[in-house]
């Protein structure tokens, strides 16, 4: 299994953001959380190891017990993080 990367490896981050932005405009706040999910399984699928996702999944919740209330509903909360 590779490792993780959790460097910055988007080729053009500020394109891929107004595009990911552009996708949830006028959606409800269920849609967009469908929308969400519906990448992420996409993108799970994508990279398809197990092992890799669940390192994905300790790493992207790390932290999140204790940031502040509302600090991860926005999409430019993520601009940048992995």
């Amino acid at each position: 299994m590779p490792p993780l990367n959790i460097e910055p490896n988007i080729t053009a981050p500020d394109e891929f953001y107004e595009a990911l932005i552009e996708a949830h405009r006028g959606l409800t706040v269920q849609q967009s959380q469908a929308l969400n999910a519906r990448l992420i399984l996409l993108l799970a699928n994508q990279i398809g190891d197990v092992g890799l996702l669940r390192e994905a999944l300790r790493h992207a919740r790390q932290g999140i017990e204790d940031a502040p209330v509302g600090a991860t509903d926005s999409p430019s909360q993520a601009k940048g993080n992995s």
